[in-house]
């Protein structure tokens, strides 16, 4: 529905005056915020200029549309003048006139929730709206003309003048009192500084021999394991040829004690081959060799590894068969790590039930796996401390089946490398359930949730997203380094995640993108109330027409990849960062 509210001639600057005035009252009287008031007046007292200068004339609506909590309302500035002879360049931020025409148009649009303008030689109209807040009382039709007859017939251009300068002595106020507070910050980092250079200094050192200690150890262990792999792989061979009577019969003690031999070295190497691992993980020397495999192939090979293992006939090793499950691409023999030891230890630790492996999708493109046993359970206080290096629960069960602790922290790592997590759920008496949560596709770049654990620095936080790796390194290198904090992705649905989680001060963003078009995020941004306030600068190589441009009108400014350049790409970050912060 839409409800005319009221209705003006524009043909003297007391008439714009005037307008200014009636859409404060309007804004008022529909329960607009006193800053949502001041950024309607202040577009209509623009956009009404505008048509008494340029076109000598015009008049203006204004008007409720909506019976909804989505009512809006909508203003529209008409008139009959030559039009806007270059209306790309004011979109663009080009354009420049002695009086300010094209800065008032991007102001205007800047401070409205919708914005469009019509023109050609015949004259130009000017469309823009403001919705109201989604908790604001409906307005009714009766309600509706109450308020137009309540609107006075007459403009005070004075006391319009009176209201300004009362809106002006608010802002001046309130931007003394956050000088005062940014003086008073200002003392106290200074004296923070001082005390905070001597301790960065001593931290660094600090840092710097820890990075020492840390890297002495993992070439030790590296160091240490390839060493010991020969002398155990010679006990080994040496145990299986007697075993086999290569050499002779062997009495029933001495084959007591070479099972006693074997089944100590074999322990040993794998506490070495552990070691090894973890060794790899921490020097960043172990490489992830992603495949294609399924849940099926995975769990087939992970039985016939752990048959072995089973020799208490009373625990059962149950693997469910995946359902709804993608086929992966991963690691597939980091994952079989990972399990293994999740399904031996489980095997370990439990006297009498089952051991249950399972796989489960997970929106929006993750796999969940699951070892279960109803074995005797891990208390508590004990869940972080399982995943750290060279630490075991004391149980009876750790009396018969000794290890190192090194099995649970390696696998935290591997599924760190691979993008996972591990966890742990159990209960004394209740069974343990360990849980691998993995990408079902991993790539080399890091998750875009782990945008919102960055934490913010004084500078002003740009995401560039853009699927041309040449371009962000382009448009990166043209920024201050000092000024802004980057952040790059190369598609659009990472885009709106990056934008959401990482909270930038301003997004560069590509017209074209894989998965979804910046057309599509720039839509979605503007809908959604955490991120509508982000300036956009839309990135194109592309001439685009009228109508492409009008639906970029969320953006702020359109930049063209063809006339890249410093000064160019500094003046447009500018601008937009001042829009913005526009009261």
């Amino acid at each position: 529905m839409n409800w005319l509210i009221a209705s003006m001639a524009l043909e003297r600057d007391e008439d714009v005056v005037a307008a200014r005035r009636r859409a404060r009252q309007i804004a008022a009287a529909l329960d607009f915020e006193p800053q949502d008031q001041a950024r309607i007046a202040t577009s209509v007292s623009e956009i009404g200029r505008n048509a008494v200068s340029y076109a000598k004339a015009g008049k203006i609506e204004f008007a409720l549309i909506g019976e909804t909590r989505s009512q809006t309302l909508r203003i529209a500035v008409e008139d009959q003048g030559p039009g806007i002879a270059d209306l790309a360049a004011v979109y663009e931020g080009r354009y420049r006139s002695r009086t300010g025409t094209g800065r008032g148009i991007i102001g205007a649009r800047r401070l409205m929730d919708e914005f469009e303008i019509e023109t050609s030689p015949n004259g130009t109209k000017v469309v823009f709206a403001k919705r109201r807040r989604r908790d604001a009382p409906i307005v009714a039709p009766d309600a509706l003309s109450a308020i137009a007859q309540s609107l006075p017939a007459a403009a005070n251009a004075q006391e319009e003048l009176r209201q300004q300068n009362l809106e002006l002595l608010d802002s001046l106020q309130e931007l003394t009192n956050r000088n005062e507070q940014l003086e008073s910050l200002a003392g106290e980092m200074e004296s923070t500084n001082r005390g905070v250079v001597a301790l960065h200094g001593e931290l660094e050192a600090t840092a710097y021999e820890l990075r020492r200690a840390s890297e002495l150890k993992t070439r030790f262990l590296s160091n240490m394991s390839h060493e010991f792999r020969t002398p155990l792989n010679s006990i080994l061979a040496l145990s299986r040829l007697l075993l086999a009577r290569t050499d002779g019969e062997l009495t029933s003690e001495q084959e007591k004690q070479i099972h006693f031999i074997t089944d100590a070295a074999v322990g040993l190497t794998d506490l070495v081959n552990d070691l090894l691992d973890i060794a790899k993980v921490e020097a960043g020397k172990l490489e992830v060799k992603p495949s294609r495999f399924t849940i099926i192939d995975l769990f087939g090979a992970l039985r016939g590894l752990l048959r072995p293992l089973k020799s208490n006939d009373e625990v059962e090793l149950i693997f469910e068969e995946p359902s709804g499950v993608p086929i992966l691409y991963s690691d597939e023999g980091k994952v079989t790590q990972i399990l293994r030891n999740f399904i031996s230890n489980a095997l370990k630790y439990t006297a009498t039930g089952t051991v249950r492996v399972s796989a489960a999708f997970k929106e929006p493109n993750r796999v969940l796996f699951s070892v279960q046993d109803t074995g005797i359970g891990i208390p508590k206080e004990f869940h972080d401390l399982i995943f750290e290096e060279f630490e075991q629960v004391p149980s009876v069960f750790q009396i018969k089946h000794k290890g190192t602790g090194l099995g649970l922290p390696l696998s935290r790592k591997l599924a760190e490398l691979l993008h996972g997590t591990v966890a742990v759920d159990s209960a004394p008496g209740k069974g343990s359930t360990f849980f691998l949560d993995l990408p079902a596709r991993w790539s080399a770049e890091s998750d875009v949730s782990s945008f919102a654990e960055t934490p913010r620095d004084a500078r002003t936080r740009v995401l560039i997203a853009d699927d041309e790796e040449a371009f962000r390194y382009v448009i990166r290198r043209m920024m201050d380094a000092q000024r802004y904090e980057i952040l790059e992705v190369s598609d659009g649905d990472a885009a709106l995640l990056a934008a959401r989680a990482a909270k930038p001060d301003l997004i560069v963003l590509d017209v074209n993108m894989p998965k979804r078009d910046g057309y599509s995020v720039l839509e979605e941004l503007s809908r959604d109330d955490e991120t509508r306030c982000i300036p956009v600068i839309m990135a194109t190589s592309l001439i685009l027409s009228e109508r492409d441009r009008k639906r970029l009108f969320h953006s702020c400014a359109i930049l063209s990849k063809a006339a890249l350049s410093t000064e160019l790409v500094s003046e447009m970050l500018s601008d937009a960062l001042r829009q913005s912060r526009a009261p």
